[in-house]
């Protein structure tokens, strides 16, 4: 370690105030993250939507981080980390209460630039909590850290689903019986409206928990860090440059994108892949919460392995071998073999954000803000993907096209891991 590195090391505060804090906000990505699984089987029915026009839940959602990731990282240059993540929480507030209230209403479009806006909200959470994270150590580290993170990400995401169930989606079985038996237009459609009416008060507390924690983030504790000096651009032997001159940081772009792709197929797209077998609503709204329960395994053993027995790299390419494994045996198999195969995934998904994020970032310096907004953008693969696969599936048999796209993006992460991490730099892992 070159002594200005130690000096670093010396002078930084100690990181667990700063990772309770991290913790908390990572426990509350988790929870509205993926909510948009159930939210899925909720806005077909409260709607009368098909499966299509369903899958506009996740597209709106992360869409968001696509177009709001980088406006992000201006505000974070003039707010600094601290402020910008209270704000993401304030914004976040707003879009809960667009969302309770326009599915009262039972206007769909409304509803989804609700989802749009708590998306806002978190991309600039994500923007500003990813580096922090990843550079409030070791670089070497980042993934231990965000492993630990994630933690937190999954037992809410766990959580979310179980919840929803118990405050939204009680009696769904015999509710949607109710539906399918009633004649009269007038008296289905005030069904669907009562139904419609159980999100909201569930949104309103959600807003007012966020608005309660944005105060306190801001007036927390927390540090302050400064990309420049702790993630040098040294440390790549790279010299001042554009994010151009940042192979790596694209090229990692491109594999977040294909990973939040296969993250949402494998959690929130599971229980449409579960009814493709002819299994009810009712029997598929906890599978989320499979998915995640196997990714919380999976944060567990990069906790124990990263980096005492394995970078994060290779922890990366064994990661995505496992995932063209798994997903050969979704379609190998069928019923609820099939199914528990693509939660498995969870497993194999799992570290993958922790690495390939500081992977990413390394080596930015003044521009780590800048190359983070790039990477949230990537977000917008958790849009794109599934609902490639939810057009695909109609015409086509729906574990092929399963396959057909989770393959591919498997194997780009594997490329990222075992080489593509390195593209452009002059210093050794």
């Amino acid at each position: 370690m070159s002594s200005t590195s130690a000096a670093v090391e010396q002078t930084r505060p100690s990181s667990l105030v700063p990772m309770i804090i991290i913790g908390v906000l990572f426990f509350i990505f988790g929870f509205v993250t993926w909510l948009n699984g159930p939210l899925i089987t909720f806005v077909k029915l409260a709607f009368n939507l098909d499966d299509v026009n369903a899958f506009l839940v996740p597209m709106a959602f992360y869409l968001s981080y696509f177009f709001l990731a980088l406006p992000s990282s201006f505000i974070l240059k003039k707010t600094g980390m601290k402020k910008g993540m209270g704000l993401g929480l304030f914004v976040m507030a707003i879009g809960a209460v667009m969302f309770g209230q326009f599915v009262t209403m039972r206007v769909y479009p409304g509803a989804l630039t609700g989802l749009f806006v708590i998306g806002a909200g978190l991309s600039l959470l994500q923007t500003a909590s990813n580096p922090y994270i990843s550079i409030l150590g070791p670089i070497e580290s980042g993934a231990q850290r965000i492993a630990f993170m994630g933690i937190c990400n999954k037992l809410a995401g766990a959580a979310a689903p179980f919840v929803f169930s118990a405050v939204v989606m009680s009696n769904i079985r015999t509710f949607g019986d109710q539906v399918a038996a009633t004649t009269d237009p007038a008296q289905k459609d005030a069904l669907l409206a009562a139904f419609a009416a159980k999100v909201h008060m569930p949104y309103m507390v959600m807003a007012a928990l966020l608005v309660v924690l944005a105060i306190w983030v801001v007036r927390s504790s927390l540090p302050e860090i400064k990309p420049s000096s702790d993630n040098s651009e040294r440390a790549i032997g790279h010299g001042k440059g554009s994010l151009l001159s940042f192979p790596h940081l694209w090229l990692g772009v491109l594999c977040l994108f294909v990973y939040v792709g296969v993250e949402v197929m494998a959690g929130d797209a599971i229980g449409t892949y579960g009814q493709g077998f002819g299994m009810q609503p009712a029997d598929t709204q906890h599978f989320t919460s499979f998915t995640l329960i196997a990714m919380l395994l999976g944060y567990v053993a990069g906790l124990v392995l990263i980096p005492r027995f394995v970078s994060q790299q290779r922890y990366l390419a064994f990661s995505a071998i496992l995932g063209v494994l798994l997903s050969i045996g979704t379609y190998l198999t069928s019923g609820y073999v099939s199914v528990a195969l693509v939660a498995a995934l969870g497993f194999a998904n799992a570290m993958m954000w922790p690495a390939i994020f500081p992977l990413a970032i390394k080596g930015l310096g003044r521009l780590t803000e800048f190359g983070s907004a790039f990477l949230i953008m990537g977000i917008a693969g958790g849009a794109i993907i599934p609902v490639i696969f939810a057009h695909l599936k109609q015409t086509h048999d729906f574990q092929a096209v399963f396959l057909g796209i989770m393959v591919p993006c498997y194997l780009y992460i594997l490329y990222y891991g075992a080489a593509g991490h390195r593209v452009g730099q002059h210093a050794r892992d």
